[in-house]
């Protein structure tokens, strides 16, 4: 199902689609606006290509692409780790190429992955970003998210009551 907050659209990703990148196959249709280059990326998918082959499609979780539009170039990707925790916590991490960056995409796109995450029942969403990221950190607090925690390896910790 995606979940759209203009002006960007969270789609999820197929196996097929999934199984494509990680053989360095980018569907020209797919629309990649200035490459796919996540290096973080392949492991997500992988261990999401492993989960729906062992346990079966983990919907509403797992990896999502970031639309621009409705049905416009993928520009991202949002994953929404779950299923939430005893707590009602849910974890999340978000992503934009670089060639988008700066054109106030980032926001929407936590409100997206916030009303995702608000979807599957969770009471709080939870994200990490790098103390040097200050692009995301921004974006996850214009969103709405609050900081909570530092971690040992640099890392901020945001939440949002949902």
């Amino acid at each position: 199902m995606d979940t759209t907050v203009q002006p960007i659209t969270l789609h999820p990703f197929t196996v097929a689609e999934a199984e494509r990148l990680l053989a360095g196959e980018v569907d020209a249709n797919a629309g990649w606006e200035g490459g796919y280059a996540f290096t973080d990326e392949p492991e997500l998918l992988r261990e999401f290509v492993r989960s729906v082959h062992e346990d079966g499609d983990p919907a509403p979780f797992g990896p999502y692409l970031v639309h621009r539009g409705a049905d416009g170039a993928a520009i991202g990707g949002v994953n929404l780790f779950g299923p939430t925790d005893e707590h009602g916590v849910v974890e999340f991490a978000f992503g934009l190429v670089p060639a988008v960056r700066g054109q106030g995409l980032a926001v929407p796109t936590v409100v997206a992955a916030l009303d995702l995450a608000r979807t599957t029942g969770a009471r709080i969403a939870r994200a990490e970003a790098e103390v040097s990221n200050l692009p995301a950190r921004r974006a996850l607090e214009r969103a709405g998210m609050h900081e909570v925690a530092r971690t040992a390896e640099d890392g901020v910790v945001y939440e949002r009551r949902l």
